[in-house]
């Protein structure tokens, strides 16, 4: 199999047919969760907004797939408890106990504790409001570090017996009657002919783009780029509860607790004209972000105080949807069996699987169902087995013995690291224990090296690099970790020097390079 894209969709495929015992190849053009995957809102989640637009097969596969993952990954995935102030102008107290009660109710739910109404005058989350909000609503959903979701299935698919390409993109697919003839560059212009029995097009913005331009087929299906922009700013509230606001369009913002010292807020939903070229926040959503938290908070949010801001594109699903607020998050998977005959009609070829929309907390179900489909055409069935299994480094029994709680358990497994690694101090043995889990000793067991940057060493550095596919400064700071938000130009290019001497160059796609593919 090849699977063209290393987002969380292209990854989870990977993972779930190298378990099946299939041979598979997953080529990246970029580094893993370059890009829609690791410019989520960093959530979990059902999508409670979903069922105003009466999505609630969508909200209830999400809800389900929250209390697996949660269980998969306790260090990468944790339960957060997101406030919903009341504004009597926006939907009436009724309308969201009811769908509140749908969220809590759609799904079996052992782990999130329900949802219920507050006085935010005695509530610690009333602190931060303007004295308007006196009411409001609390529920539960889950937080997750979106790009290291991503890489975990990376590294749980080449632990199974996967190849793992990054900085290689598939330039050109041929189809024949039995399999597909590809052919990958890397970033350093070398190029590589493989064959396939099956393609899995899982490129997310890029998905018609690489049928149109690599493999010679015709998209059945359109997409809407929705550009989604996240504004962080320096700690708002001093509490671990989120926020959840309704917006004077009838859309949410939320405002989330992030990176210890940081206030995370989105989304936007903005039509994306032409193709998926780079998205970037522009001045009129981060003024309208600011509005609409400020519209809340005590103290007001401007553009001045962004210490960063990421923006991605969102492959939706073109359900002809007027608002891109409205436009599906669900998925469809295409298989197609057939290719051009000799006389204009239809022949048997090699499979061909594109994915088309889907959204982070569905990943999971989404690779199962994909797996699933391509073992029909292949005549080899190697079952669903995801369901219970942990992401790499999701296992802790052998630091805290049986599990009880994720949450819990990831408290008494930051605990137990602490004991035995007395020399970590507390805030670089929590961010090893939440972004390793039960791994963490694998890039401890030789001791940590040298301090690179602040909270950076170089046994962190060398595990990045050797099992995480870690090439850059850059994806050290802002994806594997996001210690970029801690860190200085100084700092920055001081790592960046050392992996120009460690690692050599910054991998970049030269002028001369065939880029036509995700």
């Amino acid at each position: 199999m090849l699977v063209v894209g290393g987002g969380i969709n292209g990854a989870g495929i990977a993972r779930d047919l190298a378990g099946r015992g299939h041979r598979v190849l997953l080529c990246e053009r970029d580094d893993l969760a370059a890009h829609t995957s690791s410019a989520s809102t960093k959530l979990i989640h059902g999508g409670l907004r979903y069922l105003e637009y009466f999505e609630f097969g969508l909200v209830r596969k999400a809800l389900a797939e929250r209390e697996r993952l949660l269980r998969s990954a306790p260090h990468l995935i944790r339960p957060m408890r997101f406030v919903m102030p009341h504004d009597p102008g926006m939907r009436p107290a009724w309308m969201i106990r009811a769908g509140l009660f749908l969220y809590d109710h759609l799904a079996s739910r052992e782990l999130l504790r329900a949802s219920r109404g507050v006085n935010l005058r005695e509530h610690v989350a009333g602190e931060a409001l303007k004295p308007a909000y006196s009411r409001g609503f609390v529920y539960s959903d889950a937080w997750v570090d979106d790009a290291r979701l991503v890489v975990a299935n990376a590294q749980d698919a080449a632990e199974r017996g996967a190849t793992v390409r990054t900085r290689t993109a598939c330039i050109d697919a041929r189809r024949g009657r039995e399999r597909w003839t590809a052919t990958l560059q890397g970033i350093d212009g070398r190029r590589q002919t493989v064959h396939a029995r099956a393609l899995v097009n899982a490129a997310g913005p890029w998905a018609g783009r690489f049928l149109a331009d690599v493999a010679h087929q015709p998209a059945t299906q359109g997409l809407r780029l929705v550009k989604g922009s996240h504004l962080v700013v320096r700690r708002r509230f001093e509490h671990d509860h989120a926020y959840l606001f309704q917006t004077t369009d009838r859309r949410v913002v939320f405002a989330i607790p992030y990176e210890d010292d940081c206030t995370l807020i989105g989304t936007t939903d903005v039509e994306q004209a032409g193709g998926p070229d780079t998205p970037r926040l522009d001045s009129a959503e981060a003024a309208y972000l600011c509005e609409q938290v400020s519209r809340y908070f005590l103290r007001p949010v401007t553009p001045a105080d962004v210490v960063w801001s990421y923006a991605g594109l969102r492959p939706l699903l073109d359900d002809e949807a007027g608002d891109p607020s409205a436009v599906t998050r669900d998925y469809l998977l295409a298989l197609d069996t057939t290719g051009p005959g000799p006389e204009a009609g239809r022949e048997p070829a090699a499979p061909l699987l594109t994915v088309w929309g889907g959204k982070l907390t569905t990943f999971r179900r989404l690779a199962e169902e994909a797996a699933a489909l391509l073992e029909g055409p292949l005549g080899r069935r190697g079952g669903p087995w995801t369901r219970d299994a942990s992401l790499p480094g999701g296992d802790l029994r052998r630091w805290i013995g049986t599990p009880q709680r994720p949450d819990t358990d990831f408290i008494r497994f930051v605990q137990a690291v602490a004991l035995r690694h007395p020399e970590l101090a507390p805030d670089t043995c929590r961010r090893l224990a939440r972004a390793y889990g039960g791994r963490i000793e694998r890039l401890l067991a030789d001791g940590l090296g040298g301090e690179v940057v602040p909270g950076l060493y170089e046994a962190e550095l060398r595990y990045l690099h050797q099992h995480e596919w870690a090439r850059s400064a850059e994806d050290v700071l802002w994806r594997r970790t996001k210690l970029g938000l801690h860190t200085g130009p100084a700092q920055q290019a001081a790592l960046a020097d050392w992996c120009l001497r460690h690692w050599g160059p910054a991998p970049r796609w030269g002028e001369g390079a065939d880029v036509r593919a995700a």
